[in-house]
C-alpha cells in the first residue's frame, strides 16, 4: 500500500489524477473526433468503371462508390476507453482513503488541493457511479447509432463532454479553496448543458436552456454567498491568500461577523441547493434528467447532486462554528421538508418513468438535507451512506431506463406492460434498482434511512416531529414508485432479445449497493472519519 506521509509528490499525484486524467482523455477524444473523415464521394482512384470502352468511343463513366460506414466494432474500443477515468478515480480514492485514515488530511499545491476523509469518500462514490455509467454507455450509444439518433460526430462529442464533466466534479471534490469549488461546480453546469441538449430535439433544447437559466441563477447566488464569506474572512484579519481556504475558515470561524455569515450561508445553501435539486430552484431537474442521454442522467442524479450537496456540507461546518447549530438546522430542515413534500406530490401524479426517477432524486436529496440538519454523528454517517447508496441505485435505474426507452420507444408509463416478460434481465435490473430506491433490505438505503430516522427521533422533540413528517412523505413516495413500477413490469408481452453487455454494469452497481447494506467492511473507518470531518 502506498503511504503518502513524507511523500508530497505522491500526494500531489493522487490529488491531481482524478481531475487530470478525465481532462486528458477528453482532449484525446476531441483530437480523435477532429480527424479528417472519409469524403462523401470516393476519389477517382477508388472509382469503379461501368465497363470497357470500345476503340474511339467516349471514356467510360466513373461511378463513385458510397463511403463505407465505420463499423460498430471500430467504435467500441473508443467507447470502452472511457472506463479509464472511473478506474483512476477509484484507485486514487482508495489510496487517499488508506492514507487520510492513518495520517490525516493531505495537501498539495500550497493547499489548493486537499484530501480528507470526505474527499476520499466522495471520490469513491464518483468513481463507482461513473464506472456504472461509462460501462453502460457503449451499449446505449450502439442502440442510439442503430436507431439513427447518433452519428460518429455526436458520439465523439458525447465522450469529450462526459470526460470533462467527470474532471469538473473531481476538481470540486479535491479542492480546499471555496472559490475553485464554485468554479468547478459552475463548470459542471456548462458541460452538462450541452449533454442535456445532446439529441437536438425541441424538448431537449428547451430542457437545456431551462437548466442553464435556473442553475446559473443558483450559482450566482452561491457566488454572492462566497464573496460574503470572503469579505467576513478579510474583516476578521485572515490574509487574502487564505480567505477562501476551507481549513483556515473552519479554524477561525469564531472570528467571522455573524450577520455576514448568516446572509452568506443562506445564499450558498440556496445556490448550491439549486444544483442539488432542492427547492425553490429545483425546476430544472425533471426536464434535464428526462432529456439527457441515460448514462448522463445517471451521472447527474447519482453524483452531481451529491457533489453540490457536499459543498453545502463544507459551508455548514463554517456556519455552525460561527453561528451555532440552530441556524443551519432550521434552514436545512425547512428546505428538506418542502422538497420532500413537493417530490412526493409530483410522484403521485407522474406518468413518465424518467421524470419519476428525477422526482425520486429530489426525495432522496431531501432526506440527505434532513440528516445534515440533524447533524449528529449518526445522522451525518447515514447521510454519507445515503449518498453512496442513492448514487449506485439511481445510476442503475437511469441506465436501465435508457435501454427500456430504446426497446419500447416510449417513456410513458401507461403505454408499458409486461417488461419482465419482454426483457427479463433488463426489466429485472430496473425493478431491483427501484426496490433499492424504496429502501428495501439488503440495499444500503435501508440502513441509511433507518439511521436518519433513529438520529432524528433521538435529536429532540422538534426534530422528532420533522422526522415523523418526513417518514410519512417517504411512505407516499414509496407507494407512488411501487404502483407505477409494478404497472410497467407486470403483465404479458412478446419476448425480445436481451443484451448481456448492457446489463452487466447495472448488475455490478446493484451488487455494490447491496454489499454496502450488508457490511461496510474496510469502509467503516472512512465513513466515520468523513462524518467527523463535517462536524459529526
Amino acid at each position: 500500500m502506498l503511504r503518502l506521509s513524507g511523500a508530497p509528490t505522491a500526494s500531489a499525484l493522487l490529488l491531481t489524477a482524478p481531475a487530470a486524467v478525465p481532462l486528458v482523455l477528453a482532449g484525446a477524444y476531441a483530437v480523435a473526433g477532429l480527424r479528417p473523415r472519409q469524403p462523401a464521394a470516393a476519389p477517382v482512384t477508388s472509382a469503379r468503371r461501368t465497363g470497357a470502352a470500345p476503340p474511339g468511343a467516349e471514356p467510360p463513366v466513373l461511378v463513385a462508390e458510397a463511403p463505407v460506414p465505420e463499423p460498430a466494432a471500430r467504435r467500441q474500443p473508443a467507447a470502452w476507453a472511457a472506463l479509464v477515468s472511473p478506474l483512476v478515480i477509484l484507485t486514487c480514492g482508495s489510496l487517499l482513503a488508506a492514507t487520510v485514515i492513518h495520517d490525516g488530511p493531505r495537501g498539495a499545491y500550497s493547499g489548493l488541493l486537499r484530501a480528507d476523509a470526505l474527499t476520499a469518500w466522495m471520490l469513491l462514490v464518483v468513481g463507482a457511479v461513473a464506472l456504472v455509467a461509462c460501462g453502460s454507455a457503449p451499449g446505449y450509444l450502439a442502440g442510439e447509432f442503430a436507431a439513427g439518433r447518433a452519428s460518429d460526430r455526436t458520439v465523439w462529442r458525447y465522450h469529450v463532454l462526459v470526460q470533462a464533466f467527470l474532471a469538473a466534479m473531481c476538481l470540486a471534490v479535491v479542492t480546499a479553496n471555496l472559490g475553485v469549488l464554485w468554479v468547478a461546480v459552475e463548470a459542471t453546469t456548462i458541460v452538462t448543458a450541452f449533454l442535456v441538449g445532446h439529441r437536438h430535439t425541441r424538448t431537449s433544447v428547451e430542457a437545456a436552456w431551462k437548466y442553464v437559466v435556473i442553475c446559473s441563477a443558483g450559482i450566482a447566488l452561491a457566488f454572492l454567498g462566497t464573496v460574503l464569506i470572503y469579505y467576513a474572512a478579510r474583516q476578521a484579519g485572515i490574509a487574502e491568500a487564505w480567505a477562501l481556504d476551507w481549513p483556515t475558515l473552519v479554524s477561525r470561524a469564531d472570528r467571522l461577523d455573524p450577520a455576514v455569515v448568516r446572509l452568506g450561508i443562506t445564499l450558498v445553501v440556496l445556490g448550491f441547493g439549486a444544483k442539488a435539486g432542492l427547492v425553490p430552484l429545483h425546476a430544472w431537474l425533471p426536464d434535464a434528467h428526462s432529456q439527457a442521454p441515460a448514462p448522463v442522467s445517471a451521472l447527474m442524479s447519482g453524483v452531481l447532486l451529491s457533489v453540490a450537496f457536499a459543498a453545502i456540507l463544507r459551508y455548514r461546518v463554517i456556519a455552525d462554528a460561527a453561528l451555532g447549530i440552530d441556524f443551519t438546522r432550521v434552514l436545512l430542515a425547512g428546505i428538506a421538508l418542502l422538497t420532500l413534500a413537493l417530490a412526493a406530490g409530483l410522484l403521485l401524479a407522474q406518468r413518465d418513468y424518467k421524470r419519476m426517477l428525477a422526482y425520486s432524486s429530489m426525495e432522496h436529496m431531501s432526506l440527505i438535507a434532513l440528516a445534515a440538519a440533524i447533524g449528529s454523528p449518526l445522522a451525518l454517517s447515514a447521510a454519507l451512506l445515503h449518498i453512496a447508496g442513492h448514487g449506485l441505485a439511481k445510476s442503475v435505474a437511469f441506465c436501465a431506463s435508457g435501454h427500456i426507452l430504446q426497446l419500447t420507444g416510449t417513456t410513458k408509463i401507461g403505454r408499458l406492460r409486461g417488461l419482465l416478460a419482454r426483457a427479463p434481465a433488463l426489466a429485472g435490473t430496473f425493478g431491483l434498482a427501484v426496490v433499492a430506491l424504496m429502501a428495501f433490505p439488503p440495499f444500503s438505503l435501508f440502513a441509511s434511512e433507518l439511521g436518519i430516522a433513529r438520529a432524528g427521533f433521538a435529536a429532540g422533540t422538534g426534530l422528532g416531529w420533522v422526522t415523523a413528517a418526513a417518514l410519512l412523505l417517504v411512505l407516499v413516495a414509496f407507494a407512488a414508485l411501487a404502483t407505477r413500477t409494478a404497472r410497467m413490469l407486470l403483465g404479458t408481452g412478446t419476448p425480445a432479445a436481451d443484451t448481456p453487455s448492457a446489463v452487466w454494469p447495472l448488475a455490478l452497481g446493484l451488487a455494490a449497493c447491496a454489499a454496502l447494506g450488508v457490511t461496510l467492511g474496510p469502509l467503516t473507518d472512512l465513513l466515520h472519519a468523513a462524518a467527523q470531518a463535517i462536524g459529526g
